[in-house]
């Protein structure tokens, strides 16, 4: 192992201890870590169902069913090629959206000035703007690989700008991601407008909608990752994913891929240069059987493991 790590399950049972993510510690000193996972407790710019500030604690309490230690899908020992940490949450200020992305940026850029990678805990998917705020500091316009269901493209939604159905329109005005190295993937459903998709391919983002991508699947994941160049974020809203496979979700479309299918698209983002991540998007309260928080923890997971995939064995 090369630094920090999870807990060893046979010497204490996974169910016990402080839930942290993959029962890592609980570390804020970064001299050492590779990665960090951050809880970003926060859904004031949700638009339908409420309740994704208790997500990081879910994601958490999913994760404790993984074996981590050894990814056979991508063949690597993930914690013999990173030192990863669970950070704790940041804070926000309930119910003010600008103050609390403060408050959130803030910290995250704690993190990306010690070298290490945030991977974010949401919260509703609009805390990804204090999530890129602080990587294009750090690493200047990144490109966004986004699996969601919408495209989080709008201008407004009842008169407000910043929400997480506005997000990704914020952070091109804002210059904090390159629309010619970015894509948005799995949209599917009903829209307002006729021009909804067509508006952020103007924009310069490719949209690849999930009835495409069910047929293209994983080369087209890997031509994505091609242009993908730079410094990448990667960010994974669980309502990309199916309600029949992930129901505790604020915004659910039906029709979409199963869990075997996202997981296989989401590995196929490897080589991809991920300078921060996040799930987001999982509200506890409408997850049965915790089906959403498991298969949260497990893309969590998924995407330590690609950064694990560019890093060398510790010699």
């Amino acid at each position: 192992m090369k630094g920090h790590g999870p807990a060893d399950p046979l010497q204490s049972p996974r169910f016990a201890g402080i839930s942290t993510f993959l029962r890592l510690p609980h570390v804020t000193r970064l001299d050492g870590v590779d990665v960090a996972t951050i809880g970003l407790p926060f859904d004031t710019g949700v638009t339908a169902r409420t309740g994704s500030r208790f997500g990081p604690k879910a994601v958490r309490e999913g994760s404790l069913a993984l074996r981590p230690n050894y990814n056979p899908a991508q063949r690597i020992a993930v914690f013999d090629r990173l030192s990863v940490v669970d950070y704790g949450d940041a804070p926000v200020v309930p119910g003010f959206v600008a103050r609390s992305l403060e408050r959130m940026q803030e910290t995250l850029a704690v993190i990306h000035a010690a070298g290490v990678v945030p991977i974010g805990f949401g919260g509703d998917h609009s805390v990804m703007l204090a999530e890129l705020r602080a990587a294009a500091k750090q690493h200047g316009a990144l490109a966004l690989v986004q699996f969601d269901a919408h495209t989080d493209t709008w201008d407004e939604y009842f008169g407000e700008r910043y929400t997480h159905g506005t997000v990704v329109r914020r952070a091109v005005e804002e210059g904090l991601v390159d629309p010619a190295r970015s894509a948005l993937l799995g949209m599917r459903g009903g829209l307002y407008s006729p021009d909804d998709l067509d508006e952020a391919r103007a924009m310069g983002f490719e949209v690849l909608g999930w009835d495409d991508l069910a047929q293209f699947g994983t080369q087209a994941i890997a031509a994505i990752v091609e242009r993908a160049t730079g410094k990448a974020f990667l960010s994974f809203d669980v309502d990309f994913v199916d309600p029949a496979f992930a129901p505790g979700t604020g915004t659910p479309e039906v029709g979409g891929p199963s869990s075997m299918q996202a997981l296989a698209l989401l590995r196929a983002c490897r080589g991809l240069d991920i300078a921060a991540a996040d799930v987001v998007e999982v509200v506890p309260d409408l997850d049965c059987s915790r089906l959403t928080a498991t298969l949260a923890a497990t893309v969590a997971y998924e995407i330590l493991t690609l950064v694990a995939c560019n890093r060398s064995p510790a010699g």
